[in-house]
């Protein structure tokens, strides 16, 4: 579905109120600077992430002297950043380890005078809030209805939602610096401490049983520190496999909407529960900050994925922090249009990246119709699906967004744009076959001396060069880029694919630029091509 902007709408790239965002968590603190443009994207400018480990000497109590000095610390530093940044406004929220401390208001209140940072304490179902609206903006749930599950250092947040709503809050003091405090006293741990673990946390589980039947969770998703450190093992793990996985491929993983199944994690988690300190140290993925708090994370996990029988895990980098921004974004600014218009998290991402380079919107809107328009009228050939339609409605949308680099080699700096952005909702394997599509719309189509190409597996391969045959014909037909042909069609034969154009004005340009390209396409219809007027 290819979306239209109005031209009467141009990017406001002078106009953009800068904020930060602070999740101020028991173990650590994290900060986000970004810039928001008033139709309700952002750009991130910088991050900053702290341990500072109040719950140190353990949750519910006073927050000690050096707790104080060492969040303090922190706060300075961010805030030192901040006004670096020239921000606007600070938005900090605090969770478990303040708002349950007695003397939490002193801190905050310390914050205030000290470091002139004032500090929200949040409760646990806002906190829950946060989180779900982060990995909405995140993850491509496509419908599914997932449980999401947020394991912090004091609490552990429950969000049921599907790509629309958040059905379910729910917020259960099982952090896992409180429950490694309580429960985990030996090293390695034992099968008594696993089963007394797993009795806490059934127990706490009860108000989300009804929801999770009620709602018919599929989908498991983690995000935070400790699901991310986990989706991180199990990830390095696949690459020494090297099974067919995308960690398998030789391209760096990159764990947003990164995907596991129970199977994975049942066998690692079973290995590693035997680990001591010293051997969880060396754990590729682990990091060596959260070593000993990180068996009560997995036992948590383990026991909501055998509870809910969920087969299918995935992991969300955004979470607390964006939410605060996105909670921010949805009260405080007037103009939404963005993301009114592209509720799904792959299309919005990908105009979000559009906008931000600049792109040209007539030409890139023509490409995509006639790319489309082709692929459908081929189907009987091609033999491609409506997933690989639409990563060929995105590539055509982006393929010449490297023009905001430079004109020169422009198709190389779209592939280096696209695996760059942080496109949301997509997997990495997706970005790799659009980034490369996008590349191959103009110039030389793959060869062996391209290496990033080679670095793919054979299947992105195969569907690489199928889809940039369609491109590179469909942005042929628009070579002059005043979208002369106003409608097409195209025809199977028995040798041969037909395409009829109709134009404004003379068709020769359109013709040129398409043959001049149609070595992949021929090969991938297994006919020639020929393009003539459209009769009548």
């Amino acid at each position: 579905m290819i979306h239209p902007q109005s031209a009467s709408t141009p990017s406001s790239t002078n106009q953009k109120r800068r904020i930060a965002a602070i999740d101020i968590g028991t173990n650590s603190f994290h900060a986000v600077i970004v810039d928001i443009r008033p139709d309700g994207t952002y750009d991130t400018i910088d991050a900053l992430k702290e341990m500072v480990t109040l719950g140190r000497d353990g949750l519910g109590k006073n927050l000690s002297e050096e707790a104080m000095l060492r969040g303090l610390e922190a706060l300075q530093k961010i805030k030192t950043l901040c006004d670096s940044y020239r921000v606007e406004q600070i938005l900090a929220y605090a969770t478990s380890a303040i708002r349950e401390a007695a003397n939490g208001g002193e801190f905050i209140q310390r914050a205030i005078d000290e470091v002139q940072i004032k500090i929200r304490a949040i409760p646990g179902t806002t906190e829950a809030e946060l989180i779900g609206f982060a990995v909405q903006h995140a993850l491509s749930l496509n419908g599914e209805m997932a449980l999401i599950m947020d394991i912090g250092g004091g609490s552990t947040e429950f969000i049921i939602a599907d790509h629309i709503r958040l059905y379910f809050l729910d917020s259960r003091k099982t952090g896992v610096a409180r429950m490694s405090a309580d429960y985990v006293k030996e090293d390695p741990i034992s099968k008594a401490s696993v089963k007394k673990l797993e009795a806490v946390y059934t127990g706490e589980l009860v108000k989300v049983d009804a929801a999770v039947k009620e709602r018919g969770v599929t989908m498991l998703v983690g995000s935070s520190g400790t699901m991310q450190n986990i989706a991180a093992m199990i990830a390095a793990e696949r690459l020494v496999a090297g099974s067919n996985g995308t960690a398998g491929t030789g391209v760096a993983v990159m764990l947003n909407e990164f995907e596991y199944t129970r199977q994975e994690f049942t066998a690692f988690y079973r290995k590693f529960l035997k680990m001591d300190h010293k051997q969880r140290l060396v754990v590729p993925g682990l990091d060596a900050k959260r070593v000993d708090f990180i068996v009560a994370g997995l036992v948590q996990v383990h026991t909501v994925l055998t509870r809910y029988k969920i087969d299918r895990i995935k992991t969300s980098t955004e979470a607390m922090r964006e939410g605060i921004i996105l909670r921010y974004i949805k009260r405080e600014m007037q103009d939404l249009r963005l993301l009114e218009v592209y509720p799904d998290t792959r299309t919005r991402s990908v105009y979000e990246l559009l906008r931000k380079c600049s792109w040209h919107e007539d030409h890139s809107t023509q490409v995509t119709r006639l790319a489309l328009r082709i692929f459908e009228d081929t189907r009987s050939v091609h033999g491609l699906g409506d997933h690989d339609r639409q990563l060929l409605e995105f590539a055509s949308l982006m393929h010449d967004i490297g023009y905001h680099i430079s004109h020169k080699k422009h198709h190389k700096h779209a592939l280096y744009l696209i695996q760059n952005a942080d496109l949301k909702g997509f997997t990495q394997e997706e970005i790799e076959i659009m980034a490369h599509v996008a590349r191959y719309h103009r110039r030389s189509v793959p060869k062996a001396g391209h290496a990033l190409f080679q670095a793919l597996t054979r299947e992105q391969k195969s569907t690489v060069r199928s889809l940039a045959g369609i491109l590179r014909v469909a942005d042929g037909l628009d070579r002059s880029h005043y979208q002369n042909v106003q409608d097409i069609r195209t025809v199977v034969r028995k040798s041969v694919v037909e395409i009829q154009i109709r134009t404004q004005g003379d068709p020769e340009l359109e013709i040129w630029g398409a043959m001049r390209k149609r070595e992949l396409f021929e090969k991938l219809m297994h006919r020639k091509l020929q393009i003539v007027r459209m009769p009548g």
